[in-house]
C-alpha cells in the first residue's frame, strides 16, 4: 500500500472512531440523568412541536378548522416563527420547528392557533439546540 492509501485509511479509521465517540457520548448523556443535566446548559435555539389529533376527534372536526389553521400557520411561517413544518408520515398530524427561546414560548405560539383553541389536538414540545458532543471536535487532542 502506498503512502496515499495509508493516509486515506488512517483518516477513515479516525472518522469512524470520532463518529463512534460522538454517538456513545450522546447515548451516555441520554442514559445517565446526571450527565444529561450537566449538558442541559446547551442553549435552546428552537422548539420542536409534534401535533397529533386527540383521541375521538374526527377528520371532519379537524377539516372544519383547517382553512383558518393553515392561514394562521402560513403567517407564522412568513414572519419566521415557524422555521420548518412537516406532515407526519403516519398521517396522524404534523411536526413544526419553531423559532422560540423556550418551551413556554412554543406553547404560547401553538396555543393561539385554531386547532389548539378548539382543543382538537395534542402537542408534544421538545426544546432543541446545538449538538453538544460536537464540542469534542473543538478540543485539541
Amino acid at each position: 500500500m502506498n503512502r496515499t492509501g495509508e493516509t486515506r485509511a488512517m483518516k477513515a479509521i479516525r472518522n469512524v472512531i470520532l463518529a463512534l465517540t460522538l454517538t456513545l457520548t450522546g447515548v451516555t448523556s441520554m442514559a445517565d440523568p446526571s450527565l444529561a443535566q450537566t449538558q442541559a446548559t446547551s442553549p435552546t435555539t428552537g422548539v420542536m412541536v409534534i401535533l397529533t389529533a386527540k383521541a375521538g376527534v374526527t377528520r371532519e372536526q379537524i377539516m372544519a378548522v383547517m382553512p383558518d389553521e393553515i392561514r394562521q400557520t402560513v403567517q407564522l411561517y412568513l414572519n419566521g416563527t415557524v422555521r420548518e413544518w412537516y406532515s407526519r408520515s403516519d398521517g396522524r398530524g404534523a411536526v413544526f420547528l419553531l423559532d422560540a427561546k423556550d418551551v413556554a414560548e412554543g406553547h404560547a405560539i401553538m396555543d393561539a392557533l385554531p386547532l389548539a383553541r378548539q382543543d382538537l389536538i395534542d402537542h408534544e414540545y421538545i426544546a432543541v439546540g446545538p449538538l453538544m458532543p460536537l464540542r469534542l471536535l473543538m478540543t485539541k487532542p
